[in-house]
């Protein structure tokens, strides 16, 4: 790893102050009054920073351009925020806002609001495809990370699972979307260096693919239909149904499981005379004998 938390050319959260940056992201820490008036806010620095980024990429992104964007000196901008580590953490949470309307998350069912995750955050991606230069392993969490976590915790909670499998569900979706938004991400790059769309590329292969496949060396290919490989088809949304459709298998059986257990005859009732479960506290009856070998 090198200064300036980048790892392999890649920006790293969590690699500034973390103290510092908790500070700036809850808003915690103490303000001097000393020294004339701000002309900027947070907020603004960290707008200007995430407009820059969109823009032109995180390898623009630099406190003197910043301060450049915002019509500032540099060294001004250091009494809002310590360095571009820190800075990008900010970034990170403030494009990260959760949306106040309630039916933005779904009709209410967990499958929904898994739904609205995967489309909304491939759309996050989209509309910041910077955020695919960060490693994010080791976030720094602020508010607006953990009202989008609690809003979506509390609409999957009815799948009945354990706490650690709900988060596993949401970890499972968004690493989807990230492999997905990467290839669109990929494929916009390639069509901008190559001058050559998606389709103009495809069109200049066409005749030797033609010539291999009808050589009756592939035969499976050649079997393949018309509509194989066009671009109409959603590749995404066909893979966000896939997983959520085994999730709902999952789902389904371990309350068919939950079922079973609630109306078995030989489980116990739950009571002051037959406590649910053994009691593990209770040490063991050493009063009788042991059993002797015959």
């Amino acid at each position: 790893m090198t200064s300036g938390g980048r790892t392999g050319g890649r920006e790293t959260s969590g690699s500034g102050d973390i103290t510092r940056t908790l500070d700036l992201l809850w808003g915690t820490g103490r303000r001097s009054s000393r020294g004339p008036k701000p002309g900027l806010t947070l907020e603004r620095v960290v707008e200007a920073a995430v407009e820059l980024a969109d823009r032109e990429g995180l390898g623009a992104l630099s406190m003197r351009r910043i301060a450049t964007e915002l019509g500032t000196g540099t060294m001004s901008l250091y009494r809002y925020v310590p360095g571009k580590a820190e800075l990008l953490d900010l970034m990170l949470d403030r494009v990260q806002r959760a949306s106040e309307e309630p039916g933005d998350f779904g009709d209410g069912h967990w499958r929904s609001t898994l739904e609205v995750l995967g489309r909304g955050t491939l759309a996050l991606y989209r509309r910041h495809p910077w955020l695919l230069e960060v490693n994010q392993t080791r976030p720094l969490l602020g508010p607006s990370a953990l009202d989008g976590l609690e809003k979506v915790m509390s609409r999957i909670r009815p799948m009945g699972l354990s706490d650690p499998e709900l988060l596993s569900a949401i970890t499972t979706i968004e690493g989807y979307v990230v492999g997905a938004a990467r290839t669109q991400l990929y494929q916009q790059e390639a069509e901008r260096t190559s001058g050559l769309t998606d389709t103009e590329f495809w069109e200049a292969q066409q005749p030797v693919l033609e010539k291999a496949i009808l050589s009756g060396r592939y035969p499976v290919l050649a079997s393949l239909a018309e509509d194989t490989f066009s671009f109409d088809f959603d590749h995404f949304e066909f893979g966000l149904q896939r997983i959520l459709d085994g999730l709902e298998v999952f789902v389904t059986a371990r309350a068919a499981e939950a079922a079973s257990v609630a109306t078995s005859p030989s489980a116990p009732t739950a009571g002051p005379d037959h406590p649910a479960g053994p009691d593990r506290s209770a040490p063991p009856d050493r009063s009788a004998p042991p059993e002797q070998p015959a």
